[in-house]
């Protein structure tokens, strides 16, 4: 079987394109290449410029396409995502979603009851949208999960005196700290 390029999916189900997202929307294209990334579900036009030199953007929902040979990234998905399982596959759908804490499992309800395609979590955890993809990338290059490192709830230095925690599970670079992106590390200084 020739391999193909996987296409990762962003159906956007927040009421704008928040500046957190769109510093998640640019990591993420620069994490997997603009031509291999499409943004579903994007409301007007301005929210549409902006993204349009990170990969395709459409209005129309996830839902509605019908994809051949697509999975469903859900933390919680019964089955976990391997490299045997990413061949299968071709698109692999994310929801564009800022994380509540806790958790309001809004995948599931807004994504995974609507989506005839087999739903797989990488960890039950909360990742960025950022992580995630990045995460499934290496899954589709052959890593498997038990050998990424990961880091729960990194504590961000905003100043000499304060700090801010991201509820959240990043991949952990070398030298121990998080693979956050710098657009963000600058947003949450700001």
């Amino acid at each position: 079987m020739k391999s193909r390029k996987p296409i990762f999916i962003i159906e956007h189900l927040e009421p704008e394109l928040y500046e957190w997202c769109l510093i998640e929307y640019r990591q993420i294209s620069k994490i997997i290449g603009k031509k291999s990334l499409w943004f579903t579900n994007i409301k007007g036009k301005k929210s549409a410029s902006k993204l349009k030199n990170y990969g395709k953007v459409a209005q129309e929902s996830v839902k509605n396409l019908d994809l051949k040979d697509a999975c469903l990234l859900d933390p919680e998905a019964k089955s976990q995502l391997k490299p045997k399982d990413a061949k299968k596959f071709k698109y692999f759908i994310f929801g564009g979603i800022l994380g509540d804490f806790p958790p309001r499992k809004r995948t599931q309800d807004e994504l995974t009851s609507f989506i005839k395609a087999p739903a797989f979590n990488i960890t039950s955890k909360q990742m960025s949208t950022d992580t995630a993809v990045y995460v499934v990338k290496q899954i589709t290059l052959g890593k498997s999960l038990k050998n990424m490192l990961f880091i729960d709830n990194p504590e961000i230095k905003i100043n000499k005196i304060e700090s801010t925690i991201l509820p959240y599970r990043y991949v952990m670079r070398k030298g121990g700290k998080p693979l956050i992106s710098r657009a963000l590390l600058k947003f949450l200084k700001k």
